[in-house]
C-alpha cells in the first residue's frame, strides 16, 4: 500500500505542482543565474544503496561548506532562504519518490558517511526508504535555526541530533502503519508538530 500510494501521489503531485516548478525555475534562473536550477547529490537510500537526490538549488555554486546547513550561512542565497523556509527546495524529491528511491514518509536521506556510524540495532534504520518527511523531520523542522544557536553545529549534529533522529526513526519502523504515514504528511503540510 505504501509503494502504491507513493507512486500515485508523487505522479499527481508532479502534475498539480508543475506551475510551482515553473515559477521556482524561473526565479532561480533570474536570481541565481550562475549554475544549474537543480542541485543533485549522492545520498544513502534503503539498504545503504546510494542514489541521486534532486532539490532546487538554494546555495551559491562554489562553496566548500559542511554537509550540515545552518541558518544564516553566506552560502545560502536570499532566494534560497525563502525556498528553504517554505520547503519549496524539496519539491523535486517528488521525482525521487516516483522512481522509487524515496518515499513520502521515512528518515531524511543522509550524505554518505553517516550510515557508517550506525551500529547494532540502529542499522535497521537502513531497512526504511528515505522520505521527504518523517517523524524526525517534524521534531526538527527548525533544525537550521537550532544549529545556528550552537557553538559547534557539526559536533551538535553528530552527537545530539543524529542519534536522536536514529532513535525516532527506529521507533517509526517498529510502529509503522499506513495511517500514521498519512498523519505525518498532514502534520507536515499544516506545519505542526506531532
Amino acid at each position: 500500500m505504501k509503494l502504491f500510494f507513493d507512486r500515485i501521489m508523487s505522479f499527481i503531485g508532479l502534475i498539480l505542482l508543475s506551475p510551482v516548478f515553473l515559477v521556482v525555475t524561473l526565479l532561480i534562473k533570474i536570481k541565481m543565474p550562475d549554475g544549474s536550477v537543480i542541485f543533485k547529490q549522492k545520498r544513502v537510500g534503503q539498504h545503504g544503496r546510494l542514489f541521486i537526490m534532486y532539490k532546487f538549488r538554494s546555495m551559491i555554486v562554489s562553496h566548500s561548506g559542511s554537509s550540515v546547513s545552518v541558518k544564516g550561512e553566506s552560502r545560502i542565497t536570499p532566494l534560497g532562504i525563502k525556498l528553504r523556509k517554505y520547503k519549496l527546495d524539496e519539491l523535486p524529491e517528488l521525482w525521487n519518490v516516483l522512481i522509487g528511491d524515496m518515499s513520502f514518509v521515512g528518515p531524511r536521506p543522509d550524505v554518505p558517511g553517516y550510515a557508517d556510524k550506525l551500529e547494532g540495532d540502529d542499522r535497521r534504520m537502513l531497512l526504511l526508504k528515505p522520505g521527504i518527511t518523517g517523524p524526525a523531520s517534524l521534531k526538527y523542522r527548525n533544525e537550521e535555526e537550532l544549529l545556528a544557536e550552537q557553538e559547534n553545529p557539526l559536533k551538535y549534529n553528530d552527537e545530539i541530533l543524529f542519534p536522536d533522529k536514529v532513535k525516532i526513526n527506529i521507533e517509526y519502523l517498529d510502529n509503522w502503519s499506513f495511517w500514521n504515514d498519512i498523519k505525518i504528511i498532514i502534520y507536515t503540510v499544516l506545519g505542526k508538530d506531532m
